[in-house]
Protein backbone atom coordinates (compact mmCIF):
# COMPACT_ATOMS: atom_id res chain seq x y z
CA UNK A 1 0.00 0.00 0.00
CA UNK A 2 1.22 2.98 -0.98
CA UNK A 3 -1.14 5.67 0.44
CA UNK A 4 0.01 7.24 3.85
CA UNK A 5 -1.44 8.06 7.24
CA UNK A 6 0.14 11.53 7.38
CA UNK A 7 -1.27 14.55 9.59
CA UNK A 8 -3.65 11.82 10.96
CA UNK A 9 -4.10 11.64 14.50
CA UNK A 10 -4.90 7.99 15.63
CA UNK A 11 -5.82 6.78 18.89
CA UNK A 12 -4.71 3.06 19.52
CA UNK A 13 -6.30 1.13 23.26
CA UNK A 14 -4.42 -1.98 24.35
CA UNK A 15 -1.44 -0.47 22.60
CA UNK A 16 1.76 -1.12 25.61
CA UNK A 17 1.54 -4.97 24.10
CA UNK A 18 0.68 -7.63 20.98
CA UNK A 19 -1.30 -6.31 18.47
CA UNK A 20 -1.51 -2.82 19.22
CA UNK A 21 1.85 -2.25 19.97
CA UNK A 22 2.67 -3.45 16.42
CA UNK A 23 -0.05 -1.34 15.13
CA UNK A 24 1.08 2.19 16.74
CA UNK A 25 4.61 0.90 14.93
CA UNK A 26 3.09 0.56 12.07
CA UNK A 27 0.61 3.41 12.00
CA UNK A 28 3.57 5.81 12.52
CA UNK A 29 5.51 4.48 10.10
CA UNK A 30 2.82 5.50 7.67
CA UNK A 31 3.26 8.89 8.47
CA UNK A 32 0.41 9.76 11.56
CA UNK A 33 0.82 10.93 14.78
CA UNK A 34 0.00 8.00 17.01
CA UNK A 35 -1.79 8.11 20.50
CA UNK A 36 -1.24 5.18 22.92
CA UNK A 37 -3.36 4.03 25.37
CA UNK A 38 -2.96 1.39 27.98
CA UNK A 39 -3.13 0.60 31.96
CA UNK A 40 0.48 -0.58 32.38
CA UNK A 41 2.01 2.45 32.50
CA UNK A 42 6.05 0.94 32.40
CA UNK A 43 4.91 -1.39 29.29
CA UNK A 44 3.13 1.95 27.53
CA UNK A 45 6.37 3.86 28.15
CA UNK A 46 8.50 1.62 26.33
CA UNK A 47 6.14 1.21 23.76
CA UNK A 48 6.33 4.82 23.09
CA UNK A 49 9.98 5.08 23.41
CA UNK A 50 10.07 2.63 20.99
CA UNK A 51 7.59 4.68 18.43
CA UNK A 52 9.64 7.31 18.92
CA UNK A 53 13.32 5.57 18.13
CA UNK A 54 11.99 4.22 14.84
CA UNK A 55 11.41 7.60 13.93
CA UNK A 56 7.40 7.98 14.57
CA UNK A 57 5.56 11.15 16.68
CA UNK A 58 3.84 8.76 19.67
CA UNK A 59 2.30 9.82 23.06
CA UNK A 60 1.00 7.87 25.22
CA UNK A 61 -1.89 8.32 27.99
CA UNK A 62 -2.51 5.75 30.61
CA UNK A 63 -6.21 4.90 30.64
CA UNK A 64 -8.61 2.21 31.79
CA UNK A 65 -11.32 1.92 29.21
CA UNK A 66 -13.95 0.17 31.65
CA UNK A 67 -13.67 3.72 33.87
CA UNK A 68 -15.72 6.06 32.28
CA UNK A 69 -14.02 9.17 33.81
CA UNK A 70 -10.91 7.80 33.05
CA UNK A 71 -11.82 7.97 29.57
CA UNK A 72 -13.17 11.39 29.37
CA UNK A 73 -10.23 12.42 31.21
CA UNK A 74 -7.92 10.40 28.67
CA UNK A 75 -9.93 12.07 25.25
CA UNK A 76 -10.21 15.50 27.08
CA UNK A 77 -6.28 15.28 27.29
CA UNK A 78 -5.71 14.52 23.71
CA UNK A 79 -7.87 17.10 22.47
CA UNK A 80 -6.62 19.58 24.92
CA UNK A 81 -3.08 19.05 23.77
CA UNK A 82 -3.65 17.91 20.00
CA UNK A 83 -6.63 19.25 18.94
CA UNK A 84 -8.67 16.21 17.52
CA UNK A 85 -8.91 12.56 16.96
CA UNK A 86 -8.96 11.13 13.41
CA UNK A 87 -9.12 8.07 13.82
CA UNK A 88 -9.79 5.20 16.55
CA UNK A 89 -8.35 1.48 16.71
CA UNK A 90 -10.61 -0.22 19.50
CA UNK A 91 -8.16 -2.82 20.13
CA UNK A 92 -8.05 -3.35 23.98
CA UNK A 93 -9.33 -7.00 24.53
CA UNK A 94 -9.85 -9.68 27.05
CA UNK A 95 -10.40 -13.15 25.90
CA UNK A 96 -11.48 -15.85 28.61
CA UNK A 97 -11.25 -19.52 26.73
CA UNK A 98 -13.45 -21.64 29.00
CA UNK A 99 -16.06 -24.54 28.09
CA UNK A 100 -19.53 -23.63 29.08
CA UNK A 101 -20.54 -26.17 31.57
CA UNK A 102 -17.28 -24.56 33.83
CA UNK A 103 -18.91 -21.10 33.46
CA UNK A 104 -22.14 -21.80 35.38
CA UNK A 105 -20.60 -20.22 38.45
CA UNK A 106 -18.28 -17.86 36.73
CA UNK A 107 -20.68 -15.45 35.49
CA UNK A 108 -18.15 -12.83 36.33
CA UNK A 109 -15.98 -14.70 32.99
CA UNK A 110 -18.93 -12.78 30.83
CA UNK A 111 -18.95 -9.45 32.86
CA UNK A 112 -15.36 -8.86 32.52
CA UNK A 113 -15.19 -9.41 29.21
CA UNK A 114 -18.04 -7.09 28.19
CA UNK A 115 -16.38 -4.97 30.52
CA UNK A 116 -13.70 -4.35 28.23
CA UNK A 117 -14.52 -5.79 24.65
CA UNK A 118 -17.95 -4.43 24.42
CA UNK A 119 -18.52 -1.29 26.71
CA UNK A 120 -14.75 -0.50 26.72
CA UNK A 121 -14.82 0.50 23.02
CA UNK A 122 -18.15 1.71 23.12
CA UNK A 123 -17.12 4.51 25.75
CA UNK A 124 -13.60 5.60 23.56
CA UNK A 125 -16.25 5.55 20.51
CA UNK A 126 -18.51 7.55 22.28
CA UNK A 127 -15.97 10.45 23.60
CA UNK A 128 -14.18 10.77 20.24
CA UNK A 129 -17.70 10.36 18.28
CA UNK A 130 -18.99 14.54 18.75
CA UNK A 131 -15.63 15.72 17.53
CA UNK A 132 -15.78 14.03 14.53
CA UNK A 133 -19.25 14.60 13.56
CA UNK A 134 -18.54 18.40 14.41
CA UNK A 135 -15.63 18.17 11.87
CA UNK A 136 -17.05 15.69 9.56
CA UNK A 137 -14.49 13.07 9.14
CA UNK A 138 -13.61 9.85 11.23
CA UNK A 139 -12.83 6.55 11.08
CA UNK A 140 -13.14 3.98 13.73
CA UNK A 141 -11.91 0.57 13.72
CA UNK A 142 -13.19 -2.10 16.09
CA UNK A 143 -11.05 -5.09 16.29
CA UNK A 144 -13.77 -8.12 16.29
CA UNK A 145 -12.84 -11.71 15.78
CA UNK A 146 -13.48 -14.61 13.14
CA UNK A 147 -14.77 -16.99 16.31
CA UNK A 148 -17.73 -14.73 16.15
CA UNK A 149 -18.35 -16.20 11.90
CA UNK A 150 -17.03 -19.46 13.15
CA UNK A 151 -18.73 -19.86 16.09
CA UNK A 152 -15.57 -21.48 18.07
CA UNK A 153 -16.20 -23.55 20.46
CA UNK A 154 -14.84 -22.95 24.07
CA UNK A 155 -15.19 -18.82 23.64
CA UNK A 156 -18.61 -18.19 24.27
CA UNK A 157 -18.03 -15.19 26.55
CA UNK A 158 -15.22 -13.69 24.36
CA UNK A 159 -17.06 -13.92 21.31
CA UNK A 160 -20.50 -13.06 22.87
CA UNK A 161 -18.70 -9.51 23.52
CA UNK A 162 -17.23 -9.35 20.06
CA UNK A 163 -20.69 -9.97 18.38
CA UNK A 164 -22.32 -7.20 20.22
CA UNK A 165 -19.49 -5.23 19.15
CA UNK A 166 -20.13 -6.45 15.50
CA UNK A 167 -23.69 -5.47 15.79
CA UNK A 168 -23.12 -2.09 17.20
CA UNK A 169 -20.82 -1.35 14.11
CA UNK A 170 -23.39 -2.09 11.47
CA UNK A 171 -25.73 -0.26 12.56
CA UNK A 172 -23.85 3.20 14.07
CA UNK A 173 -22.03 3.04 10.53
CA UNK A 174 -25.44 3.08 8.83
CA UNK A 175 -26.25 6.38 11.18
CA UNK A 176 -22.94 7.97 10.91
CA UNK A 177 -22.95 7.70 6.84
CA UNK A 178 -23.94 11.56 6.57
CA UNK A 179 -21.62 12.55 9.29
CA UNK A 180 -18.57 12.01 7.40
CA UNK A 181 -17.90 9.12 9.76
CA UNK A 182 -17.12 5.37 8.67
CA UNK A 183 -16.50 2.16 10.61
CA UNK A 184 -14.60 -0.98 9.95
CA UNK A 185 -14.80 -4.10 11.06
CA UNK A 186 -11.70 -6.71 11.46
CA UNK A 187 -12.15 -10.20 11.93
CA UNK A 188 -9.03 -10.92 12.97
CA UNK A 189 -7.63 -15.21 13.57
CA UNK A 190 -5.93 -16.41 16.01
CA UNK A 191 -2.66 -13.63 16.53
CA UNK A 192 0.30 -15.01 18.55
CA UNK A 193 -0.37 -12.76 21.12
CA UNK A 194 0.60 -13.03 25.11
CA UNK A 195 -3.35 -12.48 25.19
CA UNK A 196 -3.88 -15.95 24.43
CA UNK A 197 -0.86 -17.40 26.09
CA UNK A 198 -3.25 -19.19 28.96
CA UNK A 199 -5.10 -20.72 26.34
CA UNK A 200 -2.66 -22.76 25.51
CA UNK A 201 -1.57 -24.20 21.63
CA UNK A 202 -4.41 -23.66 19.92
CA UNK A 203 -3.30 -23.79 16.19
CA UNK A 204 -1.36 -21.83 13.84
CA UNK A 205 -1.61 -18.34 14.63
CA UNK A 206 -0.65 -14.82 12.33
CA UNK A 207 1.95 -12.81 14.29
CA UNK A 208 1.07 -9.32 15.65
CA UNK A 209 3.01 -7.53 12.71
CA UNK A 210 0.56 -8.90 10.76
CA UNK A 211 -2.17 -8.03 12.53
CA UNK A 212 -0.78 -4.25 12.56
CA UNK A 213 -0.52 -4.71 8.24
CA UNK A 214 -4.30 -5.42 8.18
CA UNK A 215 -5.49 -2.19 10.81
CA UNK A 216 -3.31 -0.09 8.51
CA UNK A 217 -4.86 -1.15 5.57
CA UNK A 218 -8.51 -0.24 7.89
CA UNK A 219 -7.20 3.09 8.33
CA UNK A 220 -6.30 3.48 4.81
CA UNK A 221 -8.68 2.23 2.63
CA UNK A 222 -11.72 2.19 4.88
CA UNK A 223 -13.66 -0.64 3.95
CA UNK A 224 -16.56 -1.66 5.60
CA UNK A 225 -15.31 -5.09 7.06
CA UNK A 226 -12.14 -7.01 6.54
CA UNK A 227 -12.58 -10.80 7.18
CA UNK A 228 -10.12 -14.24 6.62
CA UNK A 229 -11.15 -17.25 4.39
CA UNK A 230 -11.57 -18.81 7.62
CA UNK A 231 -14.58 -16.82 8.48
CA UNK A 232 -15.80 -16.51 5.24
CA UNK A 233 -16.22 -20.30 4.65
CA UNK A 234 -17.79 -20.71 8.53
CA UNK A 235 -20.39 -18.35 7.24
CA UNK A 236 -21.53 -19.77 4.05
CA UNK A 237 -21.13 -23.33 6.19
CA UNK A 238 -23.80 -21.96 8.58
CA UNK A 239 -26.62 -20.75 5.92
CA UNK A 240 -25.86 -23.80 3.54
CA UNK A 241 -24.75 -26.72 5.76
CA UNK A 242 -25.64 -25.86 9.09
CA UNK A 243 -25.51 -29.42 10.40
CA UNK A 244 -22.84 -30.86 9.25
CA UNK A 245 -21.03 -27.26 10.22
CA UNK A 246 -22.15 -27.89 13.88
CA UNK A 247 -20.93 -31.51 13.73
CA UNK A 248 -17.50 -30.55 12.65
CA UNK A 249 -17.15 -27.73 15.59
CA UNK A 250 -18.54 -30.34 18.36
CA UNK A 251 -15.55 -32.49 16.98
CA UNK A 252 -13.30 -29.54 17.41
CA UNK A 253 -14.69 -29.03 20.94
CA UNK A 254 -14.25 -32.43 21.89
CA UNK A 255 -10.89 -32.79 20.49
CA UNK A 256 -8.94 -30.08 22.02
CA UNK A 257 -10.13 -30.00 25.99
CA UNK A 258 -10.06 -26.89 28.48
CA UNK A 259 -6.31 -25.75 28.96
CA UNK A 260 -5.07 -26.36 32.83
CA UNK A 261 -5.90 -22.40 33.34
CA UNK A 262 -9.79 -23.01 32.28
CA UNK A 263 -9.74 -26.01 34.89
CA UNK A 264 -8.57 -23.55 37.88
CA UNK A 265 -5.50 -25.73 37.89
CA UNK A 266 -3.32 -22.70 36.42
CA UNK A 267 -5.09 -19.09 37.47
CA UNK A 268 -8.47 -18.27 36.25
CA UNK A 269 -8.23 -18.60 32.21
CA UNK A 270 -8.84 -15.09 31.91
CA UNK A 271 -6.43 -12.84 29.62
CA UNK A 272 -3.46 -12.13 32.01
CA UNK A 273 -0.81 -10.75 30.71
CA UNK A 274 2.63 -12.78 29.99
CA UNK A 275 6.00 -12.35 28.69
CA UNK A 276 5.98 -12.54 25.00
CA UNK A 277 7.26 -16.01 23.69
CA UNK A 278 9.50 -13.93 21.39
CA UNK A 279 8.69 -15.85 18.11
CA UNK A 280 8.43 -14.42 14.30
CA UNK A 281 7.87 -15.09 11.58
CA UNK A 282 10.18 -14.66 8.39
CA UNK A 283 10.36 -11.73 7.01
CA UNK A 284 8.72 -12.20 3.31
CA UNK A 285 8.82 -9.98 0.71
CA UNK A 286 6.47 -9.74 -2.54
CA UNK A 287 7.34 -8.80 -6.22
CA UNK A 288 5.16 -5.29 -7.56
CA UNK A 289 3.56 -8.20 -9.93
CA UNK A 290 2.30 -9.92 -7.60
CA UNK A 291 1.21 -7.12 -5.28
CA UNK A 292 -0.86 -6.04 -8.29
CA UNK A 293 -2.36 -8.74 -9.01
CA UNK A 294 -3.31 -9.12 -5.02
CA UNK A 295 -4.91 -5.78 -4.69
CA UNK A 296 -6.98 -6.43 -8.52
CA UNK A 297 -8.22 -9.57 -6.85
CA UNK A 298 -8.73 -7.70 -3.64
CA UNK A 299 -10.90 -5.28 -4.78
CA UNK A 300 -13.18 -7.55 -7.41
CA UNK A 301 -13.95 -9.54 -4.30
CA UNK A 302 -15.47 -6.60 -2.44
CA UNK A 303 -18.24 -7.16 -5.34
CA UNK A 304 -19.03 -11.09 -4.18
CA UNK A 305 -21.69 -10.95 -1.05
CA UNK A 306 -20.14 -12.14 2.15
CA UNK A 307 -16.40 -12.18 0.54
CA UNK A 308 -14.13 -9.34 2.12
CA UNK A 309 -10.87 -10.59 2.09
Amino acid sequence: MGETLTGRHVLITGASSGIGRAAALAVAAKGATVFLLARRADELEEAVAEVRAAGGDAYGYRCDITDTESVERTVFAIQRDHGHVDMLVNNAGRSIRRAIHRSTDRLHDFERTMAVNYFGALRLTFAVLPQMRERRFGHIVNISSAGVQVATPRFAAYLASKAALDKFTEVAAVETMADGVTFTTIHMPLVRTPMIAPSGNQGPAETPEWAAATIVRALVERPRRIDVPLGTIAEYGALLTPRLRDRILHRYYRALPDSPAAKGEDGDGSAAPEPDSGWAEPARSRSTPLRVTGTALRRVGRWVPGTHW
